[in-house]
């Protein structure tokens, strides 16, 4: 990774980056509290316990907390020889959850496997595995240059490395893609291809290259939109908010009424009333709206600036990693919670379609609680490798 070469260095950290480990405890306890606040009316009514999401979301964050802290004392590049076998177990599992039977559907959707009592979603698992054995498809790929000669050679050893086929990358991404997309689920399917596009970007992936599949996923998510009459409705909605106010527009419009109703200040914590049973989804695709609702734009903007943060400090990390497999860990977790992020609050603004597609660390899930946690300790654990060096 040319670009991310610097020239002399002059120490060795051993302690993890404690910016990104306080940004991720500020912004999981935030989302508890959060999910505490727009759950309680709707799991008053549906379970009779208004505390219900409150509890099992605790129990996530505690498990996602542990793993992360294991995650972050284990040297990543022990993941290394191991990262074909995880791919493959999640495979498995997306295989798996196709099965009726052995998957559980959940509003129309088969996304769900039970084992013993637990349930998660293999498709939020599907987005760890692609990164770390990603990191270590693009680190074999690119031979590693011991020794600079000249500027010269440099470039041509830069150019024989992008010379090299990444076709097999490209194929476990669309057979990824397939089987989640047979779940159905086009938010994580957009969410993975765009995550392994921007992983084969940061690996010096020539760019005629990643604008032509670029082009050919674009193609292929238009096809799926209209082979879909459930997803045509969205699309219509999208570009005609109106349309349907009580119908496929309902979700829309209860959005804006919430982020509208929040003002600049808000309508105070606690005191929305969107989540009173008006706003579909309220703790998981939606929940960016009742923030917006009883914090304002102020509150909103802080959250958002937040996850930019703990986006951009991982990109940043990518920088002093000691070597490519680092280099792209980080990346990838890094552009996995961007990507994320800007697809929810796009949904959630009305830039983009309506996704099912969570705000990381923030809304009411475990497996993507967990996998985001997960992530961030692989990060941690980079950092506590890294270099300082000097440009």
């Amino acid at each position: 990774m040319s670009w991310l070469k610097t020239t002399k260095k002059t120490n060795q950290k051993k302690s993890p980056d404690w910016l990104i480990f306080v940004l991720t405890l500020l912004l999981v306890f935030l989302g508890l509290l959060i999910i505490a606040d727009a759950s309680a009316v709707v799991a008053q009514i549906d379970f009779g316990d208004q505390f219900y999401y409150l509890k099992k979301q605790a129990f996530w964050l505690l498990a996602g907390l542990s793993l992360m802290i294991i995650a972050s004392l284990i040297d990543y590049r022990k993941l290394k020889p191991f990262a074909f076998w995880f791919l493959a177990l999640v495979i498995i599992f997306l295989v798996l959850v196709l099965i009726p039977g052995l998957g559980e559907k959940r509003l129309g959707a088969q996304r769900w496997l039970g084992i013993g009592g637990f349930g998660f979603q293999p498709s939020e698992l599907a987005k760890l595995a692609l990164i770390i054995w990603g990191a270590s498809f693009f680190d074999n790929l690119l031979i590693p240059v011991k020794k600079r000669v000249a500027t010269i050679n440099e470039k041509i050893t830069s150019r024989q490395n992008n010379s090299k086929p990444i076709w097999p990358f490209l194929l476990v991404l669309v057979f990824l893609a397939f089987l989640i997309m047979l779940e159905p689920d086009l938010g994580t399917t957009i969410v993975i291809v765009a995550t392994g596009f921007c992983l084969a970007f940061f690996a010096e992936t020539p760019a005629w290259k990643i604008a032509a599949f670029s082009l050919l996923g674009l193609g292929a998510g238009l096809l799926l939109i209209v082979s879909s009459p459930y997803r045509q409705e969205r699309l219509l909605t999208f570009f005609n908010p109106n349309r349907d106010p009580q119908g496929a527009s309902y979700h829309t419009q209860q959005i804006l009424i919430a982020l509208g109703s929040g003002g600049l200040f808000g309508q105070g914590i606690g005191q929305g009333r969107q989540k009173y049973a008006y706003l579909p989804e309220v703790v998981t695709d939606s929940i960016f709206a009742v923030v917006g609702e009883e914090l304002g734009f102020l509150g909103a903007a802080t959250l958002v600036i937040l996850l930019a943060a703990l986006s951009l400090a991982c990109l940043k990390l990518s920088l002093q990693a000691p070597d490519r497999f680092g280099q792209l860990i980080c990346a990838g977790i890094g552009t996995l919670i961007g990507i994320q992020t800007i697809i929810n609050l796009g949904a959630i603004v009305g830039i983009f379609p309506l996704t099912g597609i969570p705000l990381p660390l923030i809304s009411y899930g475990g497996s993507s609680l967990v996998v985001c946690l997960v992530g961030l300790g692989l990060v941690l654990s980079v950092s506590r490798c890294r270099i300082e060096e000097r440009r």
